[in-house]
């Protein structure tokens, strides 16, 4: 390989943007709507926990924050690790948590208050109120306001949102925060109720309501938005043409949200033992099968991974074992472990997570255009991708070959295809790690502006 600049002039198939227009208003400015949102978010959590301290008193709000913290890191761990192939934006995960727990939390409260009274009052029959409110109005209030953070950041940050693996994330993490907040209310209520009547122990009121929230169902409020977030990844997986598809997708994921909320609350109006018939017919089920799927759509994407970057193998873009071990969560670490040892520390295992993750959006960006899901956007963009993996192939490159002799199986030796064309049993190139056969006879077809055929690079100019 012959030196070449840091930074391509010009990339193949690269279009340039745009000419910008005006400078933006004050209030279009990012920093503004930023600091707007942060100051609304701010603000709700200290009326938030005025109304909980109200209600719970100083030392309830301080032991239901100290128990209903700690399943959050557990919960949160789980979709970090499900967003791992292409982990979204740290910022997308702070602002789902901090709606839920605040916006979405505080809406509820008063929501919820304000239904409950009103029925109480027009039906004079406050013990049928509570049980109509935690039924009908809750489900309904609650999957709304948790919604609209899945819905914002399906709208302002569209490009970290594209899938169904995205709206699971952004839903599983936005109901963590929801239900953080909601445990706090309920455990320091409890505990108020057992300061006053003297009940300490296993028997007070306050280690059932525990065992029943964080120890049972920490997964319930999660499992119930997550039904919404898969409409939500359903509609960004579709084509931009598919319109009535794209807006049912979300709300009939919302829809079912609710339905599965009201199950939930109204099982204890089933009988004595509704709740746990509830909880072992229907939730702890429907947790297993949510699992299974992102389980598998995880395992999908990684194939996804090896499939669309072997065409760029050709091309000289990519080097031959580098599809199948960015395919690999084991050598991708592995990757990030050797350039922290051998290549400068923490900057360079930062340089190669960078290049796995500009990689992975690669990969997907070629998968969307083959399904025709892009637009003229598809060029600008894998332009800009190619131009980011470029800067950092001199430490990327070396260290997912290690990680590959490490971590995948041997190379093995290519014989003659029996019809005399290519290489058998599936392998392109005859390295031995995974390269889909395809990948050697030609470049496969994806989509340029106007959705028009358009080949891979016909060849890397940098490379001599």
């Amino acid at each position: 390989m012959a030196t070449s600049p840091d930074l391509p002039p010009h990339l193949p198939g690269h279009v340039p943007g745009p000419p910008r227009g005006p400078h933006p208003h004050w209030w279009q400015r990012r920093r503004v709507r930023w600091g707007g949102l942060c100051t609304l978010l701010a603000l709700s959590g200290l009326v938030l926990m005025g109304l909980v301290r109200l209600q719970t008193g100083t030392e309830g709000l301080l032991v239901g924050l100290g128990l209903a913290v700690l399943p959050v890191p557990w919960l949160i761990a789980a979709f970090r690790w499900l967003d791992r192939v292409e982990p979204g934006p740290w910022r997308n995960l702070v602002f789902a948590f901090a709606w839920g727990a605040c916006a979405a939390a505080l809406v509820a409260i008063v929501a919820n208050s304000f239904a409950t009274e009103w029925i109480a009052t027009a039906t004079a029959d406050p013990t049928g109120a509570d049980a109509i409110g935690a039924t009908l109005i809750a489900p309904v209030v609650e999957e709304s306001a948790k919604a609209a953070a899945v819905l914002l950041v399906f709208l302002f940050r569209r490009r970290d949102f594209t899938g169904l693996v995205d709206g699971v994330v952004v839903a599983g993490v936005t109901a963590t925060g929801f239900a953080f907040t909601e445990n706090i209310l309920y455990l320091g209520t409890a505990f108020g109720t057992d300061q006053h009547d003297g009940v300490r122990g296993i028997a007070s009121v306050t280690v059932a309501t525990f065992f029943v929230r964080v120890v049972m169902s920490p997964f319930a409020h999660p499992l119930f938005t997550v039904v919404t977030g898969i409409g939500f990844g359903l509609a960004a997986s579709m084509r931009p043409g598919r319109r009535v598809r794209r807006v049912l997708a979300p709300v009939g994921g919302l829809l079912l949200a609710m339905g599965t909320h009201a199950l939930w609350n109204g099982s204890s109006s089933f009988g004595e033992f509704g709740f746990l018939a509830v909880y072992a017919a229907f939730m702890v089920p429907a947790f297993g099968l949510l699992t299974w799927l992102a389980v598998w759509t995880r395992q999908r994407e990684l194939r996804t991974i090896r499939e669309e970057l072997a065409g760029y193998v050709h091309t000289g873009w990519v080097s031959p074992v580098e599809p199948a071990a960015l395919g690999s969560m084991r050598a991708r670490r592995l990757a990030r472990d050797h350039a922290r040892q051998f290549f400068g520390g923490r900057p360079a295992a930062r340089a190669v997570a960078q290049y796995e993750a500009y990689a992975t959006s690669l990969a997907f960006l070629r998968h969307r255009a083959r399904k025709g899901r892009t637009g003229a956007e598809f060029t600008v963009r894998e332009g800009e991708l190619l131009t980011e993996l470029w800067r950092r192939r001199e430490i990327a490159r070396p260290s997912l070959e290690q990680a590959a002799r490490i971590a995948l199986p041997p190379p093995r030796p290519p014989w003659p295809h029996p019809y005399g064309h290519g290489y058998g049993h599936g392998y392109g190139y005859g390295y031995g790690y995974g390269i889909p056969r395809q990948a050697s006879h030609g470049a496969p077809q994806g989509y340029g502006p106007q959705g028009t055929p358009q080949p891979y690079p016909a060849r890397n100019p940098y490379l001599s």
